[in-house]
């Protein structure tokens, strides 16, 4: 028993003397990975400078600074393990990585599959940085495509992280793909009024307001003839961006409203015709007796 006590503590001594004759190695293999990876950032933003004039796609430019990032410091950690194990050359050590990838790749599934999706979501281009999205209950501007992650701001200010696996995998909205966007509202008035008359004063209001744009012009197709009102619906389109899709909404909606109520027209609200029966007296004494 003291025997094995004695060899234990002998292997524990060697691997602290192992430990402190190989820290001076550790130490500059450390420094080295540090230096690589701080060179790795002032290059990622020097390849984004000198593409962004060269490239059209923006998500391009950032993938190659990413990738070319990644790059060095994967170079960086090869060289660092090399100079704190000189014992193994860098094909062992890629020898080693590869065999344990198949374990890695089990372990960080979700991670990888995020990884590929930004690198496919950047190739694609369904949306690039600056475009307006809809997903999973959230809207708002893209600010960041990263490999991992797209980050989302949302318009009242709130930052949401979208995994790039889950995003990638379902339909997303993009608002701002095309220039122009549509917008539309019913319009509701009473039995005797004149539609067409209507029509034309919404078609007026419309081509007036700044924001509407002339091309598509403006159009009002009759709808339905509710319970209350008859119902048209007025289309203009704006540019794509929510500000202005907002901003002209608000000012077409006032002004169809004031224009109309001035014309005499009137915007029926919904009414309930309530019939109460009174009982005859004798029959309310048979009940109570």
């Amino acid at each position: 028993m003291q025997h094995a006590i004695d060899r234990v503590l002998e292997l524990f001594q060697e691997g602290i003397a192992a430990f402190i004759a190989q820290l001076p190695l550790i130490i500059v293999a450390g420094l080295v990975f540090f230096a690589i990876y701080r060179v790795s950032i002032p290059v990622d933003i020097a390849i984004r400078r000198l593409l962004r004039g060269r490239l059209r796609s923006r998500s391009v430019v950032l993938l190659i600074a990413r990738l070319t990032r990644w790059s060095i410091v994967f170079g960086g950690f090869l060289l660092a393990a090399t100079i704190a194990l000189p014992d193994f050359t860098p094909s062992e050590l890629l020898s080693v990585l590869g065999f344990g990838g198949v374990a890695i790749g089990f372990a960080f599934r979700d991670v990888l599959q995020n990884f590929l999706a930004g690198i496919l979501i950047l190739l694609n281009e369904p949306f690039v940085v600056g475009d307006q999205i809809v997903f999973g209950g959230y809207e708002g501007t893209v600010e960041e495509i990263e490999v991992r992650a797209t980050v989302l701001r949302t318009y009242d200010n709130v930052q949401v992280v979208i995994p790039n696996g889950v995003i990638y995998a379902d339909s997303v909205v993009v608002n701002t793909a095309y220039d122009k966007r549509r917008s539309s509202y019913d319009v509701g008035i009473g039995y005797d009024d004149d539609i067409a008359t209507a029509q034309e004063i919404c078609l007026q209001v419309m081509r007036e307001i700044e924001g509407v744009l002339k091309s598509p012009e403006p159009m009002t197709v009759m709808m339905e003839m509710g319970d209350f009102a008859l119902i048209f619906r007025v289309y203009w389109w704006t540019n794509s961006r929510q500000a202005d899709v907002l901003r002209v909404q608000d000012r077409v909606l006032r002004t169809i409203k004031n224009r109309l109520t001035e014309e005499g027209f009137t915007i029926p609200f919904p009414i309930r015709t309530v019939y109460f029966h009174n009982e005859d007296e004798s029959h309310v004494n048979q009940i109570s007796s």
